[in-house]
């Protein structure tokens, strides 16, 4: 008999499988070493996920997610945003969330009548201290405390050299305004191009945040691949906030749907040190090489703070050892010319 520790499913993770037999006849488990969380069932917080047939959705006391705006709520999707022009809506965990390392992984479709860009705006997902907050920012507030993903779809900024649909990540204290013209370029932590609108299938998205880690893969060609989006270290986000997922239209428009949010533990240890902090008073921030503030007149926009990599520092001593090379032998060959200038002179 074998068994598996894993779900085989389209949200399925990075996972390696290695079959190890013990000393019982006939009976082998396996072991799973997973990046993104293979999505096993013992570890799905329920209490903060949103799934078919949408149970516990409401403004009833027992709710655990509640909905404002054009957001309907149908037996195969959450529609936050019908393909009519300036509608917003959004969905909100009532729930707050307590864990210090989570993956939140997100089905998803965005699809419209528009043709090339000529659609619009987009969806945000959002881990906040505030929810139900409607605003300007994809229908939620601008100066937020905590995470925002963007997949933004209507490009703003026409002198910028990102392609749209982009989706990238926002860090804020509530200090950060959102900047509409430049597409929120100013504060962006990361993000990557993908082409997720008008798919014949459904797509996904991961959002993991573990010892200071957030890392955000993407699967939009639903062939159970996690390609990386966004990886940045230093980050901190405290617990006690709230998961949402809001979308606007403005002129032009789309359909916006939320197929599911399922959210799953991570099992990490932290030092004493780390447990005995109270998690809920951390200040939403990112420790960056600059602020993000820094980031108007660079042309990049990547901060990216991890530390050097093996493969860095070779590179980096194997080029110090190139320019001792170089000096070494440039200077052999200045000495040999003054020797033997000197020698015409005897």
């Amino acid at each position: 008999m074998v068994s598996f520790i894993g779900r085989v499913s389209k949200m399925r993770g990075f996972c390696t499988f290695i079959s190890r037999p013990l000393l019982f006849l006939l009976l082998h488990f396996t072991l799973v070493q997973c990046d993104i969380t293979d999505g096993n069932a013992e570890h799905l917080k329920r209490e903060h996920s949103l799934m078919k047939p949408y149970q516990g959705v409401g403004s009833s006391p027992s709710s655990q997610w509640d909905f404002w705006g054009s957001t309907l709520v149908t037996s195969s999707y959450v529609r936050l945003t019908p393909d009519e022009r300036s509608r917003q809506g959004s969905i909100w965990n009532t729930v707050p969330v307590y864990l210090k390392d989570w993956e939140m992984h997100v089905q998803y479709k965005i699809h419209g009548s528009g043709k090339k860009n000529l659609h619009g705006d987009g969806i945000a997902i959002w881990y906040t201290k505030e929810r139900l907050h409607p605003g300007s920012v994809f229908g939620s507030n601008a100066k937020f405390h905590g995470l925002a993903l963007f997949i933004d779809t209507y490009h703003n900024d026409e002198a910028a050299d990102r392609s749209f649909p982009y989706i990238y990540a926002i860090v804020n204290n509530g200090s950060l305004p959102y900047d509409h013209g430049n597409d929120g370029r100013n504060s962006e932590l990361g993000g990557c191009s993908s082409e997720i609108r008008n798919k014949d299938h459904d797509t996904y998205l991961a959002i993991r945040y573990s010892k200071g880690r957030l890392t955000v893969m993407i699967d939009i060609d639903d062939k159970n691949e996690w390609k990386e989006c966004i990886d940045i270290g230093g980050v901190r986000l405290p617990t006690g906030y709230y998961f949402g997922a809001s979308a606007a239209t403005g002129d032009l428009s789309d359909n916006h749907d939320i197929i599911s949010m399922k959210m799953y533990q991570l099992m990490v240890e932290h030092t004493p040190d780390e447990d005995s902090l109270d998690w809920t008073k951390i200040e939403p921030s990112v420790s960056l090489l600059k602020s993000p503030k820094d980031n108007i007149d660079d042309p990049t926009g990547n901060f990216r703070s991890t530390p050097l990599t093996g493969w860095k520092v070779f590179l980096l001593l194997l080029c110090a050892l190139l320019g001792i090379v170089v000096c070494g032998v440039v200077g052999a060959v200045v000495f040999q010319k003054r020797q033997e200038r000197n020698r015409r002179f005897y």
